[in-house]
């Protein structure tokens, strides 16, 4: 499907997106047909490699009526309790008008101007600096965010944080994300289960212990029950690491998708842009499962080569901004009180007790040189982003 704007790069995303949620399922039942490869080897020693694929296959057409009913169970578990589940994980709490007017004003204006109906709002008391969306349908939307993100950020920014988050609400992307989730994790909990029978197990094929006279020609007329059982592992495996893929898949893309969203609601793409920056590298919520981190603005946990990284990096997301949102990038953001490291040796955002507003930004260094009032130059003059001036 071609997409030539915002809205068709939605609609395009979405159906790609349905058709890897659609291969999430398929794993499980290739998850199945494993299962029944090493129960058959199991119970029937002594039978030709080929047989073993007819009797797994028979199994799996008898199996599958239960296995779809158990995916579609866990689906409906999360349906009620995922929001409880987060909340419980992160420690994220409802926060009324009252008690966040800020926070609570600027969702409920970009709400208004799209006439979208108002989420939750919830806090994590967390120094870290991020944001995330939740819930499976309109009762349960949730916006949350941590009371460092709003300490470090400003109206602006915040604004472009929420509509962001509010982007993911009205593309659906919520709901696919903890399906998604789910259905993974159903496939790593029953990988990890086999793996843990098969390599902890003292499984004997081929007759256990007989001659090696009558071993070796059972093993002519059939013993393909070791070739089974190594065929399912790499099945189980394979369907492990794509199900990783996908999930990574899907997150990756739609972050994109939410911050063009986010542009296209505020109109503001140097607010996202800085937000960005700021966030970069101080969003890890302690505690937090992979889960939770792969539904936040950023996420700084990476796998290796950036394969196994649930986000796109900060830099390719601030560099389609400023290509196709016409913003500007400051580069790497300090944030006002600078960071110190705490026990841990992670850092720590300080902040002097003003408003957002109020509080200057202190000179960085972005792609072309210092901010304007930074550094002087030997020569006397200030190195701004387009130059000395």
């Amino acid at each position: 499907m071609a997409a030539y704007g915002l809205y068709t790069h939605i609609a395009s995303n979405r159906f790609r997106s349905m058709l890897l949620l659609g291969g999430l399922f398929l794993l499980v039942y290739v998850m199945v047909f494993a299962g029944a490869l090493i129960a058959e080897a199991v119970m029937n020693s002594q039978r030709p490699f080929d047989d073993y694929i007819v009797l797994a296959t028979r199994d799996l057409i008898q199996a599958f009526p239960y296995a779809t009913i158990g995916s579609a169970l866990w689906i409906v578990i999360a349906y009620f309790f995922n929001q409880k589940i987060i909340d419980a994980v992160t420690g994220g709490h409802d926060v009324t008008r009252q008690e966040q007017p800020r926070l609570y004003n600027l969702l409920e204006n970009l709400c208004i101007s799209r006439g979208i109906p108002m989420p939750k709002l919830k806090i994590v008391d967390s120094p870290a600096l991020n944001a995330f969306a939740s819930g499976l349908n309109r009762s349960q939307y949730s916006i949350t965010v941590t009371s460092g993100l709003l300490n470090a950020l400003n109206d602006r920014e915040m604004e472009a944080v929420l509509g962001h988050e509010l982007t993911h609400i009205r593309n659906g992307d919520v709901q696919l994300m903890v399906v998604a989730v789910i259905i993974a994790g159903v496939i790593g909990f029953v990988a990890e289960l086999v793996f843990r029978m098969v390599f902890n197990s003292s499984w004997r094929f081929g007759g256990g212990g007989r001659s090696s006279s009558s071993s070796s020609d059972s093993d002519k007329k059939g013993g393909g029950a070791f070739g089974i059982i190594l065929l399912a592992i790499a099945l189980i495996g394979l369907a492990w690491g794509l199900s990783l893929v996908v999930r990574f898949a899907l997150s990756r893309s739609r972050e994109l998708l939410a911050d063009a969203g986010s542009v296209e609601l505020t109109k503001d793409p140097d607010a996202m842009i800085s937000a960005l920056r700021k966030i970069e590298g101080r969003g890890e919520l302690r505690g937090a499962t992979s889960a939770v981190m792969e539904m936040c603005i950023d996420n700084p946990r990476e796998g290796f080569a950036d394969l196994f990284a649930t986000h796109p990096s900060i830099d390719s997301r601030v560099k389609a901004l400023v290509t196709y949102a016409g913003g500007r990038d400051p580069g790497p953001l300090p944030l006002p009180g600078g960071d110190v490291t705490d026990e841990t040796g992670h850092g720590v955002p300080q902040y002097d007790g003003t408003s957002p507003e109020a509080r200057p930004e202190p000179p960085h260094k972005g792609p072309w040189g210092s901010s304007p009032g930074a550094t002087p130059s030997p020569t006397g003059s200030i190195l701004g982003p387009w130059g000395r001036r």
